[in-house]
Parts: structure tokens; C-alpha cells; sequence
């Protein structure tokens, strides 16, 4: 065995020096509506800090000193029935259910084709 890894533990520990640099940091709070305040440290020379967090209980976190625009809320799907509405009016609608019925109760044989 070699003489330098008599005694040592393999893998266990490294004995590389890692003399790291320090950068500059900034930290930044964050605090959701049940008054949860997260801190983190963010580079100082970051070009964006995130508004938003979003916190361990789920909720949205809002840094201090940031104004979030409020939000409209999201838009309902609509239904096949409002699009239909849009297109046609209620004249229209009436008159095409009319035929679709006098079709479906007589059958294709009086279409001509």
C-alpha cells in the first residue's frame, strides 16, 4: 500500500483546501399572509430579485418594500353554448334546431344530395 494513504479513511474526508470567495451578498425578505418572514441571501448585484415566494404553507410570500400589481382574476372557460351565442342569434338558433329536429325525426331520406 502506498506509504501517503497508510491511516486514512478513503473517501470519507477530502484534504483539499478550498479557499472560496466571498461575494458580496444581500439579504432579502420575504412574508405571506399568515405572517411566515423567509430570509434569503441574494447576490448584490443581482439585476432581479424576485416579488414573489412562494412559502412553506403554499401561500404567496411578498418581499418587503415590493408592490405586486394586483391581479385580475383568471378567466373562466367558456362554454360551447356562449360561443354559439356569440355567432348566431336567438332567431337563428331557434331555426337550426327546428331542422336538425325535422331531420333527426324523419331521417336522411328526404335530404337530397
Amino acid at each position: 500500500m502506498n506509504e501517503s494513504m497508510r491511516g486514512t479513511r478513503l473517501g470519507s474526508s477530502s484534504y483539499e483546501v478550498d479557499k472560496g470567495i466571498r461575494v458580496p451578498v444581500r439579504l432579502t425578505t420575504y412574508m405571506c399572509s399568515h405572517n411566515h418572514q423567509m430570509t434569503f441571501p441574494f447576490y448584490a448585484d443581482a439585476e432581479e430579485v424576485p416579488d414573489t415566494w412562494t412559502c412553506e404553507c403554499g401561500d404567496v410570500a411578498v418581499r418587503l418594500g415590493a408592490t405586486i400589481p394586483i391581479q385580475e382574476p383568471p378567466r373562466r372557460p367558456r362554454t360551447h353554448y356562449e360561443i354559439l351565442r356569440e355567432r348566431r342569434s336567438e332567431a337563428e338558433l331557434r331555426a337550426l334546431l327546428a331542422e336538425r329536429l325535422d331531420v333527426m325525426r324523419h331521417g336522411s331520406s328526404q335530404r337530397t344530395a
